[in-house]
């Protein structure tokens, strides 16, 4: 049976177009491409009221040392890389940006809120004249405050900065700047050779999509991009990606970002990156972990920033980290799930408290009634 659609539909079946489309909203099985249906989620953190959970966040955690995973909790889930990715794409230009700001340095492998420092960081990388060429899709900043008046803007973008620093790498460099974004230029072509530095010189991802952004993103189990994370440890002191992370880590993500704030907490031994749909990527310099310690989190419901917070802070103070915890919830209390650690941290782990000092009249979440 065809889909049905309406009859003006541009994606009717026969129409132009409508091949780009699926053909059941069941969704067709492709083979060697699980689907969120068919993996293992596994649950890692709930929250409680009064003992009941009233929402259990599922996803994926993998821990890698070095080539090494180490520890996966349901980390065979595949999925795309996203702005996570940003710091590996970058590294096929950090001799074109050496001479760059560290302001500049650190907009290039931003997901930015689109502040007045972010556009103005993102602009500076590029001439005026030059400034036409920048493709990202037209946006408002990501964190907004109070009544809004201003029209959408491709420097607001949370992607401009990268776009802007591989329009300058490409200039000197002197390939063509056109189609830039596309999967055929040699932009995606470096991006893919360093991939193959951490992943292997015969790795290919299952599937190529187009990002948010239009640049193109590669599929990767979420114990691949732990063992991607492991390598920036590794190789921190070749470029000045991870330094530039670590000066300036607000142009990095921005306001109350999650991301930012673990570069902050980690006084310079973690490089923190948040990715769409729901990912975040740790490096960890760590002394227990010579060969460098890569984590991803991967929230399977899609962004989730204060559930990821929480695992954040989870995972790294168990390595003696110590990231405050998020904002609090209302009248809930979270509770994250033994096996997104190893088992050698378990006891660590069940003393750091996923709540701060609370009172216990407007925090109140049972009543002591007989009914």
């Amino acid at each position: 049976m065809e889909i049905r659609h309406d009859d003006h539909s541009a994606v009717k079946p026969g129409n132009p177009g409508s091949a780009l489309f699926p053909s059941s909203p069941l969704g067709e099985s492709i083979e060697g491409i699980p689907t969120g249906r068919e993996v293992a989620w596994e649950p890692l953190v709930d929250y409680r009221r009064n003992g009941v959970s009233e929402t259990t966040i599922h996803g994926a955690v993998a821990w890698a040392h070095g080539d090494e995973v180490i520890h996966s909790f349901g980390g065979n889930v595949l999925c795309y890389g996203r702005s996570m990715m940003k710091p590996f794409m970058l590294k096929a230009f950090t001799e074109e940006l050496e001479d760059c700001s560290w302001e500049q340095k650190a907009i290039a492998v931003a997901s930015h809120n689109g502040d007045t420092e972010h556009v103005a960081a993102a602009q500076s990388l590029l001439s005026e004249s030059e400034w036409p060429l920048m493709l990202t899709p037209l946006d408002v900043p990501l964190i907004q405050f109070g009544r809004q008046v201003r029209r959408p803007r491709r420097w607001f973008h949370t992607c401009s900065g990268e776009h802007s620093a591989i329009l300058h790498g490409c200039r000197k460099k002197g390939w063509n700047r056109a189609g830039y974004t596309l999967p055929g230029h040699e932009v995606f072509t470096a991006y893919m050779a360093e991939l193959r530095k951490y992943l292997g010189q015969d790795w290919q991802p299952l599937r190529i999509a187009k990002d948010g952004c239009g640049l193109p993103t590669v599929s990767n189990t979420v114990a691949e991009l732990a063992q991607i994370y492991a390598g920036l440890v590794r190789d921190k002191d070749e470029d000045w990606i991870w330094e530039a992370m670590i000066k300036h880590p607000d142009l990095v993500g921005g306001f109350n970002r999650l991301d930012s704030t673990v570069l902050k907490a980690g006084d310079g031994k973690v490089i923190a990156k948040e990715g769409a749909d729901g990912l975040l990527g740790l490096a960890i310099e760590h002394p227990d972990y010579p060969k460098g310690l890569g984590i991803v989190i991967k929230i399977a419901h899609g962004w989730n920033s204060q559930a990821t917070w929480y695992l954040a802070r989870a995972v790294l103070g168990v390595l003696g980290i110590d990231l405050r915890n998020p904002y609090p919830l209302h009248r809930q209390k979270a509770f994250v799930v033994p096996g997104i650690v190893p088992e050698e941290y378990l006891e660590i782990l069940s003393s750091l408290p996923t709540w701060d000092e609370w009172d216990p009249d407007g925090d109140r979440w049972l009543y002591d009634v007989e009914v």
